[in-house]
């Protein structure tokens, strides 16, 4: 599965590579030196990131999450998963997870790209629901929405923002039946 908008090329890995990793660390500390709340602190080291990455690779090696990447001409720019390891109650089901986009890339569709390609690959796979958080009211957020993602609520105090203060998040979910 690939999408190309001449901009950026999305596709789906089955594996990750060093300099894949190298590059997807590198998209993750810009998020969290931006003030994305991705689970991360400040600050964030880059063998922390490459480690998360390789834990990630692992996971996408064995089948157990699905990975895409938006390339453009400077590498890799943006990323989104989905988590299909899930209990044997919810094989319909997918969590959609880390979908990032580098500061380079920003504000010019390539988030909706990469949610669209992720619902895609979700089809392919054999899902019709999925479920994502977000930090309540930020950019994600509204791009969610305006995608059509469904909200289910929010839960206050929920997380931390890298730099730190607590933030609350939206749960959001999509059926693709």
């Amino acid at each position: 599965m690939a999408a190309d908008t001449g901009a950026w090329k999305i596709r789906r890995l089955d594996a990750l590579d060093e300099p894949q990793i190298d590059q997807l660390a590198d998209v993750l500390i810009d998020c969290v030196e931006g003030g994305a709340s991705v689970g991360f602190m400040l600050p964030l080291t880059r063998e922390r990131a490459i480690g998360f990455w390789r834990k990630i690779a692992r996971g996408v090696a064995e089948g157990d999450r699905a990975i895409l990447v938006a390339e453009d001409a400077g590498g890799i720019c943006g990323t989104v998963q989905l988590v299909l390891d899930l209990p044997e109650n919810q094989p319909h089901r997918a969590d959609l997870v880390k979908m990032l986009v580098h500061s380079r890339a920003r504000r010019k569709g390539l988030g909706a790209a990469l949610m669209r390609s992720a619902e895609d690959v979700a089809r392919t796979c054999g899902r019709t629901l999925l479920v994502l958080d977000a930090v309540t009211a930020g950019d994600a957020a509204r791009l969610y929405e305006s995608l059509g993602w469904k909200r289910v609520g929010d839960v206050p105090d929920f997380a931390l923002f890298p730099q730190g203060g607590r933030c609350s998040t939206t749960y959001y979910y999509r059926d693709l039946a």
